[in-house]
Protein backbone atom coordinates (compact mmCIF):
# COMPACT_ATOMS: atom_id res chain seq x y z
CA UNK A 1 0.00 0.00 0.00
CA UNK A 2 1.04 3.84 0.44
CA UNK A 3 3.20 5.25 2.52
CA UNK A 4 0.07 7.84 3.59
CA UNK A 5 -1.12 7.61 7.31
CA UNK A 6 -4.47 6.66 7.47
CA UNK A 7 -6.90 6.87 10.81
CA UNK A 8 -6.95 4.02 12.95
CA UNK A 9 -10.67 4.17 12.23
CA UNK A 10 -10.58 4.20 8.85
CA UNK A 11 -11.29 0.13 7.01
CA UNK A 12 -9.85 1.40 3.79
CA UNK A 13 -7.46 3.69 2.37
CA UNK A 14 -8.44 7.18 1.29
CA UNK A 15 -5.98 7.20 -1.15
CA UNK A 16 -4.96 3.62 -2.66
CA UNK A 17 -8.24 1.77 -1.95
CA UNK A 18 -6.70 -0.50 0.13
CA UNK A 19 -8.19 -2.86 2.31
CA UNK A 20 -6.75 -2.25 5.65
CA UNK A 21 -6.51 -5.35 7.81
CA UNK A 22 -7.71 -5.21 11.64
CA UNK A 23 -4.43 -6.38 13.30
CA UNK A 24 -3.11 -3.30 11.98
CA UNK A 25 -5.49 -0.90 13.75
CA UNK A 26 -4.81 0.73 16.75
CA UNK A 27 -5.87 -0.72 19.78
CA UNK A 28 -7.82 -3.65 17.87
CA UNK A 29 -6.58 -7.58 18.78
CA UNK A 30 -6.90 -10.73 16.55
CA UNK A 31 -9.98 -11.66 17.86
CA UNK A 32 -12.01 -8.56 16.64
CA UNK A 33 -10.94 -6.15 19.50
CA UNK A 34 -13.16 -8.13 22.21
CA UNK A 35 -10.24 -9.07 25.72
CA UNK A 36 -11.49 -12.09 27.14
CA UNK A 37 -11.58 -12.09 31.19
CA UNK A 38 -9.54 -14.75 33.02
CA UNK A 39 -11.70 -17.04 35.07
CA UNK A 40 -11.38 -15.78 38.43
CA UNK A 41 -10.74 -18.10 41.71
CA UNK A 42 -13.11 -17.17 43.99
CA UNK A 43 -16.07 -19.42 42.59
CA UNK A 44 -14.84 -22.95 43.67
CA UNK A 45 -13.68 -21.17 47.03
CA UNK A 46 -17.31 -20.21 47.84
CA UNK A 47 -19.09 -23.41 47.25
CA UNK A 48 -16.74 -25.25 49.57
CA UNK A 49 -17.62 -22.55 52.02
CA UNK A 50 -21.21 -23.24 51.24
CA UNK A 51 -20.61 -27.13 51.75
CA UNK A 52 -19.26 -26.86 54.95
CA UNK A 53 -21.58 -24.71 56.34
CA UNK A 54 -24.57 -27.44 54.79
CA UNK A 55 -22.56 -30.65 56.43
CA UNK A 56 -21.85 -28.61 59.53
CA UNK A 57 -25.23 -27.54 60.03
CA UNK A 58 -26.29 -30.91 59.24
CA UNK A 59 -23.67 -32.40 62.26
CA UNK A 60 -24.89 -29.91 64.71
CA UNK A 61 -28.15 -30.77 63.81
CA UNK A 62 -28.05 -34.35 63.82
CA UNK A 63 -26.79 -34.53 67.20
CA UNK A 64 -29.33 -32.25 69.01
CA UNK A 65 -31.49 -34.90 67.45
CA UNK A 66 -30.05 -37.74 68.55
CA UNK A 67 -29.40 -35.98 72.06
CA UNK A 68 -33.47 -35.40 72.10
CA UNK A 69 -34.24 -38.87 70.96
CA UNK A 70 -32.27 -40.82 72.98
CA UNK A 71 -34.07 -40.39 76.15
CA UNK A 72 -37.36 -41.23 74.34
CA UNK A 73 -35.65 -44.70 73.27
CA UNK A 74 -34.78 -45.59 76.45
CA UNK A 75 -38.55 -44.81 78.12
CA UNK A 76 -40.02 -46.87 74.93
CA UNK A 77 -37.27 -50.00 75.99
CA UNK A 78 -37.95 -49.77 79.43
CA UNK A 79 -42.03 -49.90 78.89
CA UNK A 80 -41.41 -52.83 76.95
CA UNK A 81 -39.30 -54.35 79.62
CA UNK A 82 -42.11 -53.61 82.18
CA UNK A 83 -44.30 -55.44 79.91
CA UNK A 84 -42.88 -58.47 79.67
CA UNK A 85 -42.29 -58.77 83.24
CA UNK A 86 -45.90 -58.22 83.71
CA UNK A 87 -46.49 -60.87 80.92
CA UNK A 88 -43.45 -63.15 83.03
CA UNK A 89 -45.77 -63.25 86.46
CA UNK A 90 -49.19 -63.60 84.53
CA UNK A 91 -47.73 -66.68 82.79
CA UNK A 92 -45.96 -68.04 86.77
CA UNK A 93 -49.97 -66.72 87.96
CA UNK A 94 -51.48 -69.15 85.04
CA UNK A 95 -49.39 -72.41 86.39
CA UNK A 96 -50.27 -71.38 90.00
CA UNK A 97 -54.02 -72.11 89.38
CA UNK A 98 -53.76 -74.81 86.55
CA UNK A 99 -51.56 -76.92 89.41
CA UNK A 100 -54.22 -76.03 91.97
CA UNK A 101 -56.57 -77.25 88.90
CA UNK A 102 -54.57 -80.77 89.01
CA UNK A 103 -54.08 -81.03 93.05
CA UNK A 104 -56.73 -78.66 94.31
CA UNK A 105 -54.03 -76.98 96.45
CA UNK A 106 -51.51 -74.21 95.14
CA UNK A 107 -47.41 -75.98 95.63
CA UNK A 108 -45.96 -75.24 98.57
CA UNK A 109 -43.35 -72.38 98.78
CA UNK A 110 -41.18 -75.33 99.48
CA UNK A 111 -40.92 -78.79 101.04
CA UNK A 112 -38.78 -79.99 104.33
CA UNK A 113 -36.42 -83.16 104.46
CA UNK A 114 -36.63 -85.52 107.28
CA UNK A 115 -34.34 -82.83 109.53
CA UNK A 116 -36.64 -79.83 108.40
CA UNK A 117 -34.19 -78.61 105.44
CA UNK A 118 -35.65 -77.09 102.85
CA UNK A 119 -35.14 -79.12 99.66
CA UNK A 120 -36.78 -76.90 95.94
CA UNK A 121 -38.41 -73.75 95.64
CA UNK A 122 -42.18 -73.73 94.26
CA UNK A 123 -40.33 -72.44 90.90
CA UNK A 124 -39.36 -76.29 90.46
CA UNK A 125 -42.76 -77.45 91.61
CA UNK A 126 -45.08 -75.65 88.41
CA UNK A 127 -41.99 -76.55 85.95
CA UNK A 128 -44.37 -78.78 84.22
CA UNK A 129 -47.16 -76.13 83.84
CA UNK A 130 -44.87 -73.53 82.19
CA UNK A 131 -43.49 -76.08 79.26
CA UNK A 132 -40.44 -77.13 81.19
CA UNK A 133 -41.89 -80.93 81.90
CA UNK A 134 -38.51 -82.62 80.89
CA UNK A 135 -36.14 -80.26 83.10
CA UNK A 136 -38.95 -80.94 86.14
CA UNK A 137 -38.60 -84.68 85.36
CA UNK A 138 -34.66 -84.55 85.33
CA UNK A 139 -35.07 -83.01 89.15
CA UNK A 140 -35.16 -84.74 92.31
CA UNK A 141 -38.06 -83.37 94.38
CA UNK A 142 -36.33 -85.35 97.11
CA UNK A 143 -32.66 -83.72 96.89
CA UNK A 144 -32.02 -80.31 97.98
CA UNK A 145 -31.81 -77.83 94.85
CA UNK A 146 -28.12 -78.14 94.92
CA UNK A 147 -27.44 -81.60 95.60
CA UNK A 148 -25.15 -83.43 93.51
CA UNK A 149 -28.35 -84.43 91.39
CA UNK A 150 -29.87 -81.20 90.99
CA UNK A 151 -27.21 -78.70 90.80
CA UNK A 152 -26.38 -79.32 87.09
CA UNK A 153 -29.75 -77.84 86.26
CA UNK A 154 -28.94 -74.10 88.72
CA UNK A 155 -27.73 -72.27 85.61
CA UNK A 156 -30.50 -73.30 83.25
CA UNK A 157 -33.03 -70.95 84.66
CA UNK A 158 -36.25 -70.86 82.38
CA UNK A 159 -36.77 -66.99 81.19
CA UNK A 160 -39.87 -66.85 82.47
CA UNK A 161 -37.97 -66.18 86.18
CA UNK A 162 -35.84 -63.54 84.57
CA UNK A 163 -37.01 -60.37 85.05
CA UNK A 164 -36.04 -58.04 81.63
CA UNK A 165 -34.62 -54.97 83.59
CA UNK A 166 -32.33 -56.88 85.25
CA UNK A 167 -28.62 -57.81 84.67
CA UNK A 168 -28.32 -60.48 82.64
CA UNK A 169 -27.97 -63.66 84.83
CA UNK A 170 -28.71 -67.55 84.30
CA UNK A 171 -29.03 -68.26 87.67
CA UNK A 172 -30.98 -66.03 89.89
CA UNK A 173 -34.69 -65.07 90.09
CA UNK A 174 -36.49 -61.72 90.54
CA UNK A 175 -40.00 -63.29 91.62
CA UNK A 176 -40.89 -64.78 95.03
CA UNK A 177 -43.58 -64.95 97.07
CA UNK A 178 -44.20 -63.91 100.41
CA UNK A 179 -43.75 -66.68 103.20
CA UNK A 180 -45.59 -66.44 106.73
CA UNK A 181 -48.37 -67.96 108.38
CA UNK A 182 -50.90 -66.66 106.37
CA UNK A 183 -49.29 -66.68 103.16
CA UNK A 184 -50.96 -69.12 99.95
CA UNK A 185 -47.76 -70.41 99.49
CA UNK A 186 -46.95 -72.53 103.01
CA UNK A 187 -43.43 -73.21 104.05
CA UNK A 188 -44.05 -77.19 103.92
CA UNK A 189 -47.69 -76.77 103.39
CA UNK A 190 -50.54 -76.45 100.43
CA UNK A 191 -52.99 -74.08 100.84
CA UNK A 192 -56.30 -74.73 98.69
CA UNK A 193 -58.16 -71.71 97.04
CA UNK A 194 -61.25 -72.19 99.53
CA UNK A 195 -59.10 -70.67 102.43
CA UNK A 196 -57.69 -67.60 101.02
CA UNK A 197 -60.35 -65.69 103.15
CA UNK A 198 -60.02 -62.40 102.22
CA UNK A 199 -60.49 -63.14 98.63
CA UNK A 200 -57.78 -64.19 95.93
CA UNK A 201 -58.01 -60.36 94.48
CA UNK A 202 -56.61 -59.01 97.71
CA UNK A 203 -53.93 -61.41 98.48
CA UNK A 204 -50.42 -60.86 97.28
CA UNK A 205 -48.86 -64.49 95.61
CA UNK A 206 -45.57 -63.14 94.11
CA UNK A 207 -43.66 -60.00 94.00
CA UNK A 208 -40.58 -58.85 92.01
CA UNK A 209 -37.33 -59.15 94.52
CA UNK A 210 -34.40 -58.76 92.70
CA UNK A 211 -32.21 -57.40 95.39
CA UNK A 212 -32.32 -60.67 96.97
CA UNK A 213 -30.43 -62.81 94.43
CA UNK A 214 -32.42 -65.71 94.62
CA UNK A 215 -30.87 -68.64 92.84
CA UNK A 216 -33.86 -70.36 91.10
CA UNK A 217 -34.14 -73.71 92.49
CA UNK A 218 -33.63 -72.61 96.08
CA UNK A 219 -36.32 -72.39 98.43
CA UNK A 220 -36.03 -68.97 99.32
CA UNK A 221 -38.19 -66.18 99.45
CA UNK A 222 -39.85 -62.78 100.98
CA UNK A 223 -40.65 -63.32 104.82
CA UNK A 224 -43.52 -61.48 105.50
CA UNK A 225 -41.62 -60.77 108.93
CA UNK A 226 -38.73 -58.44 107.32
CA UNK A 227 -41.12 -57.22 104.30
CA UNK A 228 -41.96 -53.63 106.11
CA UNK A 229 -41.51 -50.94 102.60
CA UNK A 230 -41.48 -51.65 99.39
CA UNK A 231 -37.58 -51.75 98.14
CA UNK A 232 -36.78 -53.22 101.09
CA UNK A 233 -33.33 -55.30 100.31
CA UNK A 234 -35.33 -58.02 102.40
CA UNK A 235 -38.50 -57.73 101.20
CA UNK A 236 -39.78 -56.58 97.59
CA UNK A 237 -37.49 -54.36 94.93
CA UNK A 238 -37.38 -53.94 91.02
CA UNK A 239 -35.18 -52.90 88.72
CA UNK A 240 -38.04 -50.94 87.26
CA UNK A 241 -38.37 -47.47 87.98
CA UNK A 242 -41.50 -46.12 89.67
CA UNK A 243 -42.33 -49.31 91.63
CA UNK A 244 -42.83 -52.88 92.50
CA UNK A 245 -44.62 -55.21 90.33
CA UNK A 246 -46.84 -57.56 92.47
CA UNK A 247 -49.33 -60.73 91.38
CA UNK A 248 -52.15 -61.06 92.63
CA UNK A 249 -53.84 -64.70 93.88
CA UNK A 250 -56.59 -64.39 91.22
Amino acid sequence: GCDEKVSANESECPNCGTTLKSSSRKGSSANGGVKKRKKGKSGGSTVGIILAVVFGGLIVCGGVFAALLLPAVHQAREAARRTQCKNNLKQIGLAMHNYHDTFMVFPAAHFNDSQGKPRVSWRVSILPYIDQAPMYQGISMNESWDGPSNSRFSTTMPSIYACPSAPMNRVNTCYATIVGPKSVLGADKCVPMRDITDGTSNTLLIAEACTLGIPWMKPQDIDVASFTAVGDPGGASSFHRGGVLMLMSD
